[in-house]
């Protein structure tokens, strides 16, 4: 089982941590638990994609959100969008929805996939919806990456939040045991 780290996406780097997406293998194929907060409302596409980097990257001359992670999963090298139950890209995955307060609690299954293939891959999900289709928009409609996550249990891009506050609560014991001392 593998829990990645979600993070909000941007033209100038990788954001705030919004929440994470649980995966394991099961006899239907891959399970994907996604729970991640601060989506806008509405319909996403909801991809695998070939590089585990969701780092902005310079395309055509214009900064991606994302773009490290490069293209859909395809290592059949189909070039086809045709959605997770049909013969195109592996990365497809079932699209998600976005409630009015920005939440997706969701489980999806992609059948055609185990964990250990996807390891160490991004998992992204974009602005817009996923009709599985190269027809009218090239990749479903799914317009800009906005949520991206590297398939791991340790994230590349999540800090270390323990640290300062473990520094913080131990001067504050030291402290209170020599104020109590001092009596």
């Amino acid at each position: 089982m593998i829990k990645a780290a979600m993070h909000h996406l941007y033209e100038d780097g990788v954001g705030e941590k919004i929440g994470y997406v649980t995966m394991y293998d099961s006899n239907e194929g891959l399970i994907l638990e996604v729970d991640v907060e601060g989506v806008p409302p509405g319909e996403h596409g909801f991809h695998i994609h070939e590089i585990g980097n969701i780092e902005p990257k310079r395309k055509n001359g214009k900064m991606v959100a994302g773009g490290s992670a490069g293209d859909h999963y395809d290592p059949e090298k189909t070039g086809k969008h045709r959605g997770p139950y049909k013969n195109g890209h592996l990365g497809d995955l079932p699209f998600l929805v976005s409630n009015s307060m920005g939440i997706i609690r969701e489980t999806v299954v992609a059948p055609r996939l185990q964990l250990e293939e996807v390891k160490g891959r991004a998992l992204i999900i974009h602005s817009g919806g996923d009709n599985y289709s190269d027809k009218p928009v090239v990749n479903g409609g799914g317009k800009s990456r906005i949520v991206g996550g590297v398939i791991t249990n340790k994230c590349p891009y999540c800090k270390n939040s323990g640290g300062a506050w473990g520094v913080t609560a131990l001067a504050l014991l030291i402290g209170y045991y020599a104020f109590k001392g001092e009596k």
